[in-house]
């Protein structure tokens, strides 16, 4: 110790041994010695609470066995029980905590009223459609407006001048107050499995019971009613063949008709008059019958006989057939006198259960439905193991069932075989059963699932069960069920029951008369005939016991079968007399003279014991034909007894079944044997009689150890029912070896090994029965209620079942935590049962613990504390806090005092106590021994663990000091176990995964539990030992799985209850305990020591520095486990969890309720922030814009201080010491080198492992907030001084990664996702962890098995998430409440999460305060402030942030104004947006920060002309941008502004209230545009112009011109207008490089607007106006970021994009042309490249998409009518996509405007001539639209050359319309005029907007002439294109022929000629036309002639004909044309002097 102190204080030549490197434990403190030497120095309350474990820690307390029934069966053993208290964040838990949380306002749940909002919109938009080029609105009413709006309410005390301390201190208070303390508790829980650190309180034993099913008997009714009825009730399984219940007999007689048996019957006992019972049935299954069958008293007569009457009358003829029913019912009469004491069997019938059950079966009789509500609601958790899952009879409606027939009896088929045949043969659906007479019958029943505590129910050994008000009610029976499958439950009640089936009797060879035979059942314990025990249970209305039993009669048969079941009380202890007797009687029916009733026919036996033990099963019996000699009973039938006659010549005639159902009798001989032997041994009897052997004293040892290792061949079901007893029994022998002939003889190795063995059998056999760690529930519940050290006085009386005794109690040990010292009821509790302070205390234990109990004693955390009244804290820290309690048994109180037991007699050698036996026998053991106890270690260790605890506390050394509670071989034996275990776990992993996870977690539990008794640095040590084993081998493999499995065990021993406490929260990082107390020590636990230890204590609480590993040894190994992996392994989800863990359950605890005891908790984890910092880049990114580039790019300039801190933190690394910067962690050195003289290199900059999952990476953040939120303030800013610039940005970093990572995401999101998809992202990052670990681990699996079968509730609520499909179900269902709540949490956690990002934002700014150099990094405290308020934040938070920055600008103005120049742009945006928002308070905030911000500008300079530019395109961007944005609210806030200007009064007296007037008006101004565009949202044109109006507004103002550019960019891009984003984009950069080349003068720069031209003609228009309107080096104009080189390049590089999208690639090529000059004079190759590269794609597509590139379409679109506003009689050119029918944009249009003034309205108008205002209806809009095609004069044809260059910069459009001068459209071939109209538009497409102003028209009229040589022309170039078409094309060449010389064409070519050519015109002005259209002939028919030889090589044979057709046709046409086309003009060919140039009508149209 001395050596480290010396090194922490510097002598370096020490240091190289001290280092530990982060991957190994370091020597951990010695925790004892460090509490004795550090006296704490708090006096008491809740600091002084984590400095040592309570007190009462450990006690231990009785706790009552609880009994079902009244009175219990027989006195048994009480019960010991060890509780683990645990404290799970478990769901309910967490719902209590989220009680109570307000209730967050967020803009984003606000849903503005929008009904009446909505119809002014509408009525706006009738009022106004107008453009008017005005300047915007008026002035005059915009202000007017704004003066009567109201100001929302102003923050009193804003322009008051405080201090800045002052106003953080105030706004420090008001963020304080109300927080919602427990971060966890707003955090979804972790979506894990079950939490490895939990372990499941096993079911306290009891009587296994299976799904209970009640039947109530109602009534039974005949045709006719003359004799009583009895009826007995049993379930049988068809598929088993078994009868899988006691028979329950009962009977529906009227009390009149049980009267003629009243000389039989004694009176009743209330037990046989049930008419309800309670079946169980454990393995229900579709081949379940109900089956009843009904007996009466016998009489003469065979069935069928004695059946006739019930089948003949009918009860309607009840009169008619009175004589006859009252012969009958006398003689029914008579025969109950005289047989009333015999039956005969009479009739049956079944009900197949399941079909009830599932409400399908109606087969037999009808069914009437009741619902019983107190039934319903109730689902058993029992779960059925067998396959079918299908059947269970839990959740059934309670159902009423008649039962109409009954089939009769058949005497010769009784058999159990007969019936299974029967049953099969009803399910079929052609049942024989069908086709015999039925008796008809009613009987009612109602069947329903049994309810949880029925009242007055009997036990089948007719004791009464609690509750059990009132003995005189008829009870229900509890019927005994025989499982049809082995049942594995140890025995805990004491029952002991025979069951005597007679099955056949063969008396065919018995001489004499017997026919009708009955068999007398007698169970006696002599052989005298008043020996005859009544033990025999009575069946219905009779007595509970008789003497003996009649078997029914079967008339006239001498060899019948029997169906009766004789139940049997045995005596608890059996001698050699006890036989069952069996008499045959022959009964005579008829009344004869001097006929006896009854005559003997013969006898038999069944002797009880043979060789000591029960004799049940099968037994085929000789019959004696006289009575049997004296002594009998102790022989067996089989015997022949000499002179004896037996029937048939003593062969086997009688057959019958004893069945026992008993927790006395084993049933098994080596448990027999062994218990036998060790009876003996307690009883000193010798010597030994077991079977035929006889065993001396002295061969008695041998035989022990045989009988102890002959119990592995023991059947398993035995060994489980007496499993309690079996162990208890192998404990004695270990702990009290017994004295043979004087010498102590060993055991512990034999029970060692043969325990193990058990145990493992059951582990195998009986795997459903296990919980997730492996543990079998009937050895957990062993240990935990019924293990104790057997007494230590050997005179005392084994307490074996048979030992009746005093009272009996469990004695419970339970972890008590802190608690209110009024209720100190523990410490009076003493250890007597008669102590009379007991009855006093508030709750008495027993009360209390009954009803833990009573709770199953499962209940996890919460009931365990509400139940206990003296409980007032929960269970543990933990997720895990496994603490331990523990029980003892008690003797009766009468026994002598504790004080008297404890002496051990003096003449037996001391006991040996079990722990240290059990760890001897272990460490020595070998081969399959310790294999066997290795795979079941945990039943070791916790034996081992309740042992000790029983062994303190009797021994009354819980008090004592822990460090000499146990010898030292103990402890090395201990540690020697956990050490070869640990390599076990090492060794074994890869081979054995299975064991190795349970051996690992089962090793975790066990350290667990030895910190709360044994000396915990002594834990501490056994920790390293296991930490260092897995070490070596982790680093030396790098497996993955090997660091899961030491997670695992860290979480387990994490879980402790005093987690806290043993990490010594309070001391402070002094070095370990010095021995002496030297100046060091002294210094340190004085408040004055030196400052350099002081900045050493900070940087060490802050980082994994060896002082902090060893004096928070635990905390230390979780955060080191966090810090490697997160380096080094694919688990970050889990270590991740680990550490989530263990802060929620601090966060829950009340221990640690108190902030300054938290703050002592966060302590514990300060170096969590060191290492999520560098974790940073692994992070998922919330932001999802990837900040972390942007964070990375911030702080290029410090990278050189980042690569130093590398090299320095490998330097310390090896030296060991934590000098290092605070964020160093060193995690290289895992090559163990403890030189210092090679240095490992440094590690890879980048982590292996990639990013991690978002859910990881959320809860990595959440509980870094809680440490920031948590810990103490003053160390955070201390710490915070020491951090280097770069680490505090990364810090901020982190922080703005928090604000996005806890966004709220709104209600909606909720509905939406309907479940938080997010938590449940199972994402590839926690599939990719399985698959590292083997996913399918045995823990999994063990998991996935003990699903159903650890019967605690604590498992529903982990069962239903796991499985998938129930997910998909849950997401579902959630209603509407649990949206809303989830809403709310998630509200608060934003809140809370953002409220303490904020305080950690204002340490930071006060660090920055204090250090001058820290400057720096306020810029990165705005980013996450301005960060936090883009997003959704609530209304809370958002008054807390403005007022931060308020603060912050105010300390700091030049900070905004002139660093942060884009903050600033940021901060107005972010306040304007917030100053729109609904609600109040936001606003009021919000409009306070702008108007200081104003005003702070103001003062700096006189003038915010900054601010002002900022604002105002704030604004402009937010109109264009944002969907909700509600100009209403906005007004409000300006004019809260406004009221601010007015109200400050100290600057009143400057120009500054007029500037923000000024600016408050303009804003207003673009409000009320933003009005008008809200109108026009739906209208796309519409709000396009009205965008383009006001961005023509800001002709004078570039930054804002530029703002609205980009709104209608993106408005475009989202209309996916790409050719107009692309203009938008063309004319920014067009309007930025007019400014930059009057700012700066670069040759490579484009001149201004000149270069554009060629992207577009109209980009002219952006050319600057006049210099002395904008100068652009004014304050505040230009500023913005496009106004910079980089910003050009990016408009362009975006423009060619957009050209890209539209297709337009011959416009990106001149884009690129005016970039490339830009990166050439960069020599930016890089870029070059890039450019070069989209060149060649661009030119590639062009040629690729030859011939099928398309651009838009065009229409001219007219509006007329008053109704259109300012757009009457306007006309417009709109680009619609390409391939737009007209019919599409009609429809759109009409539609539009149809919505807009009502369907009947609007009008389309169908043609395309000039419309007449005069004849239009006044009060309708019409809408004219007409197809246009681009118009390209002759001499643009030439440049015009390409598909493109067509569809480029076009401004003139031409459509045609035909007509007549008679004013129809059509008319013939000479009256047939054509108008051509030429639009010219205002600008040339494509341009910013889609629809363009029509400012010229020119119309061209055609004569009809003309009309017909544009046909001709037509044609003739149809023809020569389809003749030259390459490659041809038949199909189009016979189209185009068909129409040219067909004979069919009408107003074909021949008409035409014949019309105009077949005379020379009159006017002498056609001249030319005449021989224009002669000549087009002539082409026309050399065209043809063409086509047909075209034509002719391309036809195949079968065309043939129809060439010659078209030849025909073509001759014809070509003779009838000859003469006209042959025919010139004359005057044409001589000079003529008026010639006329070309003439025709032109008007124009200005």
């Amino acid at each position: 110790v001395r050596k480290q102190i010396a090194g922490q204080y510097g002598s370096p030549q020490l240091l190289k041994n001290l280092n530990v490197p982060l991957t190994e434990a370091v020597e951990p403190v010695d925790f004892e010695e460090y509490l004795s030497t550090h006296p704490p120095l708090v006096e008491s309350g809740p600091l002084r609470d984590l400095i040592e474990f309570p007190p009462d820690d450990i006690e231990v307390t009785y706790v009552p066995r609880d009994c079902r029934t009244v009175a219990p069966a027989l006195p048994e053993e009480g019960y010991h029980k060890l509780g683990t208290g645990f404290n799970p964040n478990t769901l309910d838990k967490q719902k209590e905590r989220q009680k109570g949380l307000p209730k967050q306002l967020f803009e984003a749940d606000e849903i503005i009223d929008g009904t009446s909002y909505q119809d002014d919109q509408d009525e706006l938009k009738r009022r106004s459609m107008s453009i008017d080029d005005t300047p915007r609105g008026s002035w005059a009413c915009s202000i007017f407006d704004l003066k009567n709006s109201l100001p929302d309410a102003l923050l009193p005390h804003l322009l008051d001048r405080s201090p800045n301390e002052e106003i953080d201190r105030n706004n420090e208070d008001q963020r304080k107050a109300n927080r919602h303390r427990e971060l966890f508790a707003l955090h979804p829980a972790l979506d894990e499995e079950e939490p490895i650190e939990r372990h499941c309180v096993p079911d306290v034993p009891k009587e296994h019971f299976g799904q209970r099913l009640l039947v109530k008997c109602l009534s039974l009714k005949f045709e006719i009613e003359i004799e009583p009825i009895f009826a007995s009730l049993a379930l049988y399984d068809v598929k088993e063949k078994k009868k899988i219940s006691e028979n329950f007999f009962f009977d529906l007689n009227s009390e009149q008709t049980k009267g003629m048996l009243r000389p039989h019957i004694q009176t009743a006992a209330i037990s046989t008059l049930a008419r309800s019972a309670i079946f169980s049935i454990t393995h229900p299954s579709q081949d379940v019958f109900l089956v009843i069958q009904l007996e009466k008293v016998l009489q003469q007569g065979d069935i069928g006989e004695c059946a006739e009457p019930y089948m003949v009358f009918k009860e309607s003829d009840a009169a008619k057939n009175k004589e006859k029913l009252e012969k009958l019912r006398g003689q029914s009469e008579q025969f109950c006198q005289r047989l009333g004491r015999y039956r005969m069997p009479f009739a049956w019938t079944a009900i197949h259960l399941m079909n009830i059950v599932n409400s399908a079966g109606k087969r037999k009789g009808s069914w009437s439905e009741r619902r019983n509500s107190s039934i319903m609601g109730r689902r058993s958790l029992e779960r059925t193991t067998s396959g079918d899952e299908c059947c269970s009879l839990t959740g059934f409606r309670p159902a009423t069932l008649t039962v109409t027939n009954f089939f009769k009896q058949e005497g010769d088929r009784l058999s159990d075989e007969d019936l299974y045949k029967f049953l099969a043969d009803m399910r079929r659906p052609s049942s024989v059963l069908r086709r015999l007479r039925p008796i008809t019958a009613q009987l009612k029943l109602d069947i329903s699932p049994a309810p949880e505590n029925p009242h007055y129910c009997l036990t089948p050994d007719l004791q009464q069960v609690k509750p059990y008000p009132d003995s005189r009610v008829r009870p229900t029976r509890e019927i005994l069920e025989f499982p049809a499958r082995d049942v594995y439950v140890p025995n805990t009640t004491y029952r002991n029951l025979l069951y005597v089936n007679p099955q056949s009797l063969n008396f065919a060879n018995r001489q004499g008369s017997a026919r009708n035979i009955t068999v007398k059942v007698q169970f006696m314990n002599g052989e005298d005939p008043s020996n005859a025990l009544p033990v025999i249970f009575g069946k219905s209305s009779c007595a509970d016991f008789y003497k003996e039993a009649y078997t029914s009669v079967v008339y006239h048969n001498r060899s019948p079968d029997f169906h009766d079941e004789i139940k049997i009380k045995l005596p608890a202890s059996l001698s050699d007399h006890h036989h069952i007797l069996f008499t045959f009687y022959h009964v005579s029916c008829q009344q004869k003279q001097n006929t006896p009733l009854e005559t003997p026919v013969g006898y038999t036996w069944i002797p009880m014991l043979q060789s000591g033990r029960l004799r049940t099963g099968h037994f085929c019996l000789p019959v004696s034909l006289e009575k049997p000699p004296q002594s009998y009973s102790v022989l067996s039938p089989d015997v022949a007894l000499p002179g004896m006659k037996w029937v048939d010549n003593h062969r086997g005639v009688f057959n019958v079944e004893v069945v026992t159902v008993s927790a006395i009798h084993t049933q098994d001989q080596y448990l027999d044997k062994f218990f036998a032997l060790v009876h003996a041994l307690d009883e000193h009897m010798f010597p030994v009689r077991i079977g035929d052997m006889r065993i001396m004293e002295n061969n008695l040892e041998a035989e022990l150890k045989t009988s102890i290792a002959a119990l592995s061949s023991s059947q398993l079901e035995p060994v489980v029912r007496f499993l309690h007893l079996l162990l208890d029994k192998l404990v004695l022998m270990v702990v009290r070896p017994p004295v043979i002939a004087g010498q102590i003889v060993n055991l512990g190795q034999a029970s060692f090994e043969v325990m193990a063995s058990v145990v493992n059998r059951l582990h195998k056999y009986l795997d459903s029965s296990q919980d997730m760690h492996g543990r079998n529930s009937l050895l957990s519940s062993y240990i935990t209620y019924v293990f104790r050290l057997p007494h230590t006085d050997p005179n005392s009386p084994s307490p074996g079942p048979g030992a009746l005794g005093g009272s009996v109690h469990y004695a419970t040990m339970a972890r008590s935590a802190v608690r209110p010292a009024s209720l100190n009821l523990n410490r009076s509790r003493s250890l007597s049962n008669s102590n009379p302070d007991i009855s006093g205390t508030p709750t008495s234990p027993d009360d209390e613990v009954r009803s833990i109990i009573g709770s199953k004693g499962l209940d996890r955390s919460n009931s365990w504390v509400n139940t206990m009244g003296c409980k007032g804290a929960p269970w543990g820290t933990g997720p895990g806090s496994h603490s331990l309690s523990l029980t003892l048994f008690s003797l009766s109180s009468d026994v002598c005092p504790w004080s008297t037991l404890l002496t051990p007699a003096p003449v037996f050698p001391g006991p040996q106590l079990f722990h240290e036996e059990l760890a001897l026998q272990w460490v020595v053991s070998s081969g399959s021994v310790r294999e066997g106890a290795l795979q079941q270690a945990w039943f070791f260790f916790e034996l081992m663990v309740k042992s000790i605890i029983h062994h303190l506390y009797f021994a009354q050394r819980l008090e004592s000091p822990r460090k000499n509670r146990f010898p030292e071989r103990f402890m090395d034996d201990i540690t020697a176990l956990v050490s070869t275990i640990a390599g076990d776990i090492v060794s074994r992993y890869q081979k054995d995964l299975e064991l190795v996870e349970r051996l690992n977690t089962s090793l975790g539990f066990f350290l667990n539990d030895l910190l709360s008794v044994m000396d915990r640095g002594f834990v501490f040590s056994l920790i390293k030992t296991y930490w260092k084993q897995v070490s070596t081998k982790l680093y030396a493999q790098q497996n993955p799985t090997l660091e899961s499995l030491r997670l695992d065990f860290l979480r387990i021993v994490c879980s402790h209850e005093h987690y806290v406490t043993l990490n010594l929260p309070c001391s402070l990082l002094t070095p370990p305990a010095s021995p002496s107390p030297s100046v060091s020590s002294a210094t340190s636990q004085s408040s004055g020591f030196s400052t350099h230890v002081q900045d050493q204590k900070i940087a060490n609480m802050f980082e994994l520095s060896i002082p902090f590993r060893e004096q928070h040894f635990m905390a230390g190994l979780v955060l080191s486990e966090l810090s490697v992996i997160l380096d080094m392994f694919g688990l970050h989800k889990k270590v991740v969890n680990v550490v989530h863990n263990l802060l929620s359950s601090h966060d829950s605890d009340p221990r640690y309720a108190d902030p300054e005891v938290k703050a002592r908790v966060a302590l514990l984890y300060l170096p969590l922030i060191g290492i999520v910092m560098e974790a940073l880049p692994q992070l998922h990114d919330f932001t999802g814009s990837g900040f972390k580039e942007l964070g990375a790019s911030r702080r290029s300039g410090e990278e050189a201080d980042g690569d130093a801190l590398i090299s320095q933190t490998v330097a310390m690394a090896i030296a060991g010491t934590s000098a290092a910067p605070p964020m160093s962690r060193c995690v290289y050195p895992l090559t163990h080198s403890s030189s210092s003289s090679s240095p490992p290199s440094p590690p890879q900059t980048g982590r292996q492992h990639g990013t991690f999952s978002a859910e990881s990476s959320r809860s990595l953040l959440i509980c870094l907030l809680w440490v920031l939120k948590n810990a103490d303030e003053m160390v955070l800013q201390k710490w915070f001084t020491d951090l280097s610039v770069s680490q505090l940005n990364r810090l901020l970093d982190l922080l703005y990664l928090c604000v996005s990572c806890f966004e709220y995401k709104g209600k909606k999101a909720f509905e939406r996702m309907n479940s938080l998809t997010f938590k449940k992202s199972k994402d590839m990052k926690a599939k990719l962890e399985e698959a590292i670990l083997g996913s399918i681990g045995a823990r999994q699996e063990m998991v996935r098995r003990s699903r159903g079968a650890f019967g605690s509730q604590e498992n529903l609520r982990w069962r239903k998430d796991m499985t998938h499909w129930r997910q998909n179900s849950e997401k579902m269902d959630k209603t509407r409440a649990e949206l809303e709540h989830e809403a709310l949490i998630d509200g608060n956690l934003a809140t809370e999460a953002n409220l303490t990002i904020l305080d950690t934002l204002e340490i930071v700014v006060q660090t920055a305060s204090v250090t001058e150099t820290k400057e720096s990094i306020l810029g990165g405290v705005l980013k996450v402030l301005l960060h936090s308020m883009a997003c959704n934040q609530s209304a809370l938070y958002l008054q807390h942030c403005f007022a931060t920055q308020r603060a912050l600008v105010s300390k700091f103005p030049e900070l905004l104004f002139e660093e942060e120049t884009e903050q600033c742009a940021d901060l107005c945006l972010r306040l304007l947006r917030s100053c729109g928002s609904s609600i109040s308070t936001i606003r009021a905030h919000a409009s306070a920060s702008l108007y200081l911000l104003m005003r702070q500008n103001f003062e700096i300079g006189n003038n915010f002309a900054r601010v002002k530019m900022q604002v105002t395109m704030s604004l402009s961007s937010l109109v264009g941008t944002s969907q909700n944005f509600n100009e209403e609210f906005l007004r409000r806030s300006l004019k809260t502004i406004l009221t601010y200007a007015e109200e400050d009064l100290e600057l009143r007296e400057t120009t500054f209230p007029d500037q923000v007037q000024d600016l408050v008006f303009n804003l207003h101004m673009i409000l009320s545009d933003t009005v008008k565009m809200k109108e026009h949202q739906e209208d796309p044109e519409m709000l396009i112009d009205l965008m383009y109006r006001i961005a023509k507004g800001y002709q004078t103002s570039p930054d804002l011109r530029l703002t609205w550019l980009q709104n209608m960019a993106g408005k475009h891009t989202e209309r996916t207008n790409h050719a107009e984003a692309a203009q938008c984009l063309v004319h920014s950069a067009a309007l930025v490089a007019e400014y930059l080349s009057m700012l700066e003068d670069r040759k490579y720069l484009p001149v201004g607007c000149v270069s554009f031209q060629n992207m577009s003609s109209n980009v002219l228009e952006e050319s600057a106006v006049s210099d002395d309107v904008v100068s652009p080096d004014e304050e505040g104009i230009c500023s913005g970021k496009y106004f910079t080189e980089a910003g050009l390049v990016g408009l362009l590089e975006q423009a060619a994009a957009s050209f890209s999208m539209a297709g337009m690639y011959e416009a990106v090529n001149e884009v690129y042309k005016v970039l490339i000059p830009v990166h050439e004079a960069n020599r930016d190759a890089k870029k070059l490249a890039t450019i070069h590269g989209k060149l060649q794609e661009a030119f590639g597509k062009i040629v690729h998409q030859h011939g099928k590139r398309m651009f838009g379409t065009y229409f001219r679109v007219g509006f007329y009518g008053t109704k259109f506003g300012d757009l009457d009689e306007q006309e417009f050119v709109y680009k619609e996509p390409a391939i737009t029918k007209l019919a599409e944009i009609s429809h759109r249009l009409e539609g539009f405007y149809g919505e807009r003034f009502g369907e009947e309205q609007v009008e389309v108008i169908k043609d395309s001539n000039p419309v007449d205002k005069c004849k239009l209806d006044p009060n309708k809009a019409y809408v004219q639209i007409t197809y246009v095609e681009p118009f390209f004069d002759t001499y643009e044809m030439k440049d015009r050359i390409t598909y493109f260059d067509k569809n480029y910069n076009l401004r003139r459009f031409v459509y045609c319309t035909p007509f007549t001068l008679d004013g129809r459209a059509h008319g013939d071939l000479h009256e047939q005029f054509k108008r051509k109209t030429i639009l010219t538009t205002s600008h040339a497409f494509p341009y910013i907007k889609t629809r363009i102003n029509i400012i010229h028209k020119e119309e061209i009229i055609s004569m009809p002439m003309e009309v017909a040589i544009e046909d001709m022309q037509k044609k003739t170039q149809e023809l020569a294109f389809a003749t030259h078409q390459d490659p041809s094309d038949a199909k189009m060449l016979q189209m185009v022929l068909q129409g040219s010389v067909g004979t069919t064409v009408n107003q074909g070519p021949l008409e035409v000629a014949q019309v105009f050519l077949s005379e020379i015109p009159s006017d002498p002005k056609l001249y030319r036309h005449h021989n224009k259209l002669r000549l087009c002939f002539k082409d026309f028919t050399k065209r043809c002639e063409d086509a047909l030889r075209k034509n002719k090589s391309l036809i195949g044979p079968d065309q043939k004909e129809y060439q010659r057709e078209l030849e025909r046709n073509y001759h014809r046409l070509k003779e009838a044309l000859q003469p006209l086309i042959n025919r010139k003009i004359p005057q044409l060919y001589k000079p003529v002097l008026d010639s006329f140039s070309r003439i025709s009508l032109r008007k124009l149209d200005f």
